[in-house]
């Protein structure tokens, strides 16, 4: 089972998504109530439910919303952002060595509302 962290920070909330072994999979932007944060997660799951992948490292077309970026950092691990519905980017993944690690982490998260997830508030 995998598990929504939302953690207070010093101007607001934030979430991670977590893998059942624990791991990071996706983060959030800072949100300015607890409220609101909770609703994100809910944002974000439902959204990875239906989104499609865009390879923005084959010059992919982003496409229609919701849907999943992947693409290379600076560094050159590879990364995913969801974009909601309305474009705006719910949550940004963790750096990834692989391809394949990174597309593991999509289907994750896209598995983590189906598969049941525990939620967890720390920092308050």
């Amino acid at each position: 089972m995998g598990k929504a962290v939302i953690r207070a920070t010093s101007s607001g909330y934030k979430f991670d998504l977590r893998a059942a072994n624990g791991e990071t999979v996706a983060s959030s932007q800072v949100y300015a109530s607890r409220a609101a944060c909770l609703r994100g997660i809910r944002g974000a799951l439902r959204a990875a439910q239906t989104a499609g992948i865009a390879d923005l490292t084959a010059g992919d077309a982003p496409g229609s919303n919701p849907r999943f970026e992947l693409y290379r950092d600076r560094r050159g691990q590879w990364r995913f952002r969801l974009r909601a519905r309305n474009g705006t980017v719910v949550a940004s993944s963790e750096a990834y060595r692989t391809r394949a690690g990174c597309e593991k982490g999509i289907q994750c998260l896209q598995e983590l509302e189906t598969a049941g997830f525990s939620l967890e508030v720390s920092g308050e």
